[in-house]
C-alpha cells in the first residue's frame, strides 16, 4: 500500500531538438546572470557560444564561473558563492552535466546563507532558512537527474567526505532546457557512466518496500528502456532516438516521481560516493563497482524484489527456485554491465586495500532498504569490489 505524500516538482522543462531557443524567454525576469559551465566542453561543441548569443542579445549582463570538476569541491563552492555576491547575481545558470547543476544548486543555497553552507547543509542536513537564487539548467550530459531535482552532490576533500543533500522543491531549477543532440558529444566513458547511474537511480528507490504500488511498475518501464536504447546507443552515438529517450528516462529516473509512497534505499550511491571522496573517480562508476557485491548480499532479505527485477525487466524464464531465478537476474544484469564497458570493481578505480578502512567509515548507513548494513559488513562489500 502506497504511504501518504504529497509531491510537488516545479521545473518547467524544454524538451527536444533546438529547445535552446526557449532560454530567452526565461531570462526575461532576470537580469545578471552567473554563467556556470565545467572543464571547456560547452565551449569546443558550441553550447557556450550558443548560449552566450542569448544572453547578450537579452541584454543580460553576464558573470562567468567555469571550472566546476566533476565532484565539485567546497573549496570551488566557496568561490561560487564570492562570484555570486560581489556581483549580486539573480540567476545562476548551469551549462554542462549533474555535476555543474548541482554545484549551482550548493551555491544556491549559500549566497546568503550567514553560516558555513558545508556545516549547515551537508553534516547536519538542515534547510535553507536564507533567501535562494534562483537556478536554471542547459543539460548537456544525461544521467543525475539534477536537471528537475533538489540534490546537490559537493566533495569536502579535506575531510575526505562526498556528501548529497536532497533539499526542499523551492531549491529545484526553475527551467531546465533539454536538448538530446546537446549529447551526442560527450564521450564514450562519460556515455555509459551516466546511462548506469540513471539506472541505479531507479534500483535505489526499486528495491525497497514488499508492497505491490504503481511506482515498481513505473521503474520497471523506466529500467527497460534505459536497456534497450543504451545498446541502440552504443552502436549509433548520434542516433536521435536512442539519446532522446535515454535523456527523458534519466530525468524520469530521479525527479521524485517514482520515489513517492516509498521507503527508499540508497546504500549502493553512499558506498559510491565514499569511493569518490578517496579516488575522484567518476560517479557512474563508483556505482557499478560496488553494486553487485551489494546486491548479493542484500538479496536474500529482498529475495521478492529481485525475483520480480529478473522477470519483469530482464525477461528471466521463472524456473526453478526464488534464489535461483533472482541470481539470473543480477547476472543479467552483469552482463549488461559487460556491454557498457563500467567498471565491475574498484580496483579499475584506483581503490587499494589499504584505503577500504577509510571508505568504509565514509560510508553513510541508509534504513530503507531490504538489509541495513553494520559496519563489518560494509567493510566485507569493499572487499568484494576490489
Amino acid at each position: 500500500m502506497l504511504g501518504n505524500f504529497t509531491y510537488h516538482n516545479p521545473t518547467k522543462l524544454y524538451f527536444g531538438e533546438g529547445a535552446l531557443q526557449n532560454l530567452a524567454e526565461e531570462l526575461k525576469n532576470y537580469q545578471t546572470v552567473q554563467l556556470i559551465y565545467g572543464g571547456g566542453s560547452v565551449k569546443k561543441n558550441g553550447i557556450y557560444d550558443s548560449v552566450m548569443k542569448i544572453l547578450k542579445d537579452s541584454g543580460k549582463t553576464v558573470v562567468e564561473d567555469g571550472g566546476v570538476m566533476p565532484n565539485p569541491t567546497t573549496d570551488k563552492l566557496n568561490e561560487g558563492v564570492e562570484i555570486a555576491r560581489k556581483h549580486n547575481v539573480d540567476l545562476l545558470l548551469a551549462v554542462g552535466g549533474g555535476s555543474v547543476c548541482d554545484y549551482a544548486k550548493a551555491v544556491s543555497v549559500s549566497v546568503f546563507c550567514e553560516e558555513d553552507p558545508w556545516e549547515k547543509y551537508y553534516i547536519r542536513f538542515e534547510e535553507p532558512t536564507c533567501k535562494i537564487v534562483p537556478v536554471g539548467c542547459v543539460l548537456t550530459m544525461v544521467g543525475t537527474g539534477s536537471e528537475m531535482n533538489a540534490g546537490a552532490v559537493i566533495t569536502n576533500h579535506a575531510q575526505k567526505l562526498k556528501i548529497g543533500h536532497v533539499f526542499g522543491s523551492k531549491v529545484m531549477p526553475k527551467f531546465t532546457v533539454l536538448d538530446p543532440t546537446f549529447t551526442y558529444t560527450v564521450p564514450k566513458r562519460q556515455m555509459v557512466a551516466g546511462i548506469y547511474d540513471a539506472f541505479n537511480h531507479i534500483c535505489e528507490q526499486y528495491f525497497s518496500g514488499t508492497d505491490d504500488n504503481v511506482s515498481d511498475y513505473l521503474s520497471e518501464a523506466l529500467m527497460k528502456s534505459l536497456i534497450v536504447n543504451s545498446r541502440a546507443a552504443l552502436k549509433d552515438p548520434q542516433n536521435y532516438q536512442a539519446r532522446s529517450n535515454i535523456m527523458w528516462a534519466a530525468t524520469w529516473a530521479l525527479n521524485t516521481l517514482i520515489a513517492q509512497g516509498k521507503d527508499t534505499d540508497w546504500e549502493v550511491h553512499m558506498l559510491g560516493q565514499a569511493v569518490g571522496a578517496y579516488t575522484d573517480a567518476t560517479h557512474g562508476m563508483t556505482l557499478s563497482a560496488v553494486s553487485l557485491p551489494y546486491y548479493k548480499h542484500i538479496l536474500p532479505y529482498g529475495l521478492q524484489k529481485f525475483k520480480r527485477f529478473a522477470i519483469e525487466v530482464w525477461g528471466v524464464t521463472p524456473a526453478g527456485t526464488d534464489e535461483e531465478i533472482a541470481l539470473k537476474g543480477l547476472k543479467a544484469l552483469e552482463d549488461w554491465m559487460g556491454e557498457l564497458g563500467v567498471a565491475k570493481n574498484l580496483t579499475e578505480l584506483g581503490v587499494t586495500e589499504d584505503m577500504i578502512e577509510g571508505i568504509a567509515d565514509a560510508t553513510l548507513v541508509m534504513d530503507g532498504g531490504y538489509k541495513v548494513l553494520s559496519r563489518p559488513e560494509i567493510v566485507s562489500i569493499l572487499k568484494e569490489s576490489l
